[in-house]
């Protein structure tokens, strides 16, 4: 069966027909217009585009997107595409289409993609580090969302094991203090060096100097590692995954996936075993609607 799927991002909306197998049977971009009934508009297009290609209606299509839907009201919460915050999405995308549509927050996506389907079997969890952080986890091929629809904001956590200097420091935009996203979201990496440095540096510019031997650069990427797998630990704690995948713009940096993250890693968790493997994404930008496709049963 071939499965339909929408990556609703921030900046463009992309479509994509996915064979069992994760193949692509085809895919199709189109910009993100910014409003709410334009990019309604803009996803039922697509649609049409893509059934048009592959010459078959789809009677059921899944949809990755920022935020996630409260259980309570049903409408959009917590979207950094804040016109969409407050809106019946689900609702209103399947009156366009005139079908049924499953809606997923988009880090859940992105470890839906990279669990299926060579990982079906598995415990997934899939570690956004962008320009926030999120996460999603998969059991055995299955979406774990929670009551709340909520699971994997582990972004929203404290920073474990705090030491003096971070404990409560950082201001969240969620309104809180000292959450994992402060400290190890791209931002968090460019604003720790920037209060050490005195000016600020994009995130790959720091590593690049940190590479070449910069002290101030060195030691902000030793903090940032540190405090990942910190991070990372009390995931390991909780659930035990088989696999974790990073994504975002910080899972490019190499060194995460060597023994400068793995050995604090395996001191912090709480085993006397630790067989949890840590690897890039296999499938880049194309994670989101690939997860989104994995939603349709």
């Amino acid at each position: 069966m071939i499965r339909l799927g929408i990556d609703f991002g921030g900046t463009k909306i992309e479509a994509a027909a996915i064979y069992p197998n994760g193949r692509f049977a085809a895919r199709q971009r189109t910009p993100n217009p910014g409003d709410y009934e334009a990019a309604l508009k803009a996803i039922a297009a697509l649609v049409d585009e893509l059934e048009a290609n592959v010459r078959q209606r789809f009677d059921h299509i899944g949809v990755g997107m920022p935020g996630s839907v409260s259980p309570a009201t049903g409408l959009i919460r917590g979207a950094n595409s804040t016109w969409l915050n407050g809106k019946p999405f689900a609702k209103d995308l399947e009156a366009a289409l005139d079908r049924k549509v499953s809606l997923a927050n988009d880090a859940n996506c992105f470890a839906l993609s990279e669990a299926l389907p060579d990982h079906a079997e598995q415990v997934v969890f899939g570690a956004i580090i962008g320009t926030g952080c999120g996460g999603g986890l998969v059991v055995r091929g299955k979406l774990v969302e929670g009551a709340g629809n909520a699971a994997g904001e582990w972004g929203h956590t404290p920073l474990p094991w705090p030491r003096l200097d971070e404990n409560g420091t950082r201001r969240c935009w969620c309104g809180r203090r000292g959450c994992l996203e402060t400290f190890i979201s791209g931002p968090g990496f460019e604003a720790d060096y920037a209060r050490n440095a005195g000016q600020r540096r994009g995130a790959a510019e720091i590593v690049k100097l940190a590479r070449g031997g910069d002290d101030i650069a060195v030691a902000a990427l030793d903090r940032y590692i540190d405090r990942l797998a910190r991070g990372l630990a009390v995931i390991c704690d909780i659930v035990d995954p088989d696999l974790i995948v990073l994504g975002g713009g910080m899972s490019n940096v190499t060194e995460l996936y060597t023994d400068r993250l793995l050995k604090p890693l395996e001191q912090h968790v709480f085993t006397d075993s630790f067989r949890t493997v840590i690897r890039a994404p296999k499938h880049g930008d194309s994670s989101g609607v690939r997860g989104a496709a994995w939603l349709v049963p």
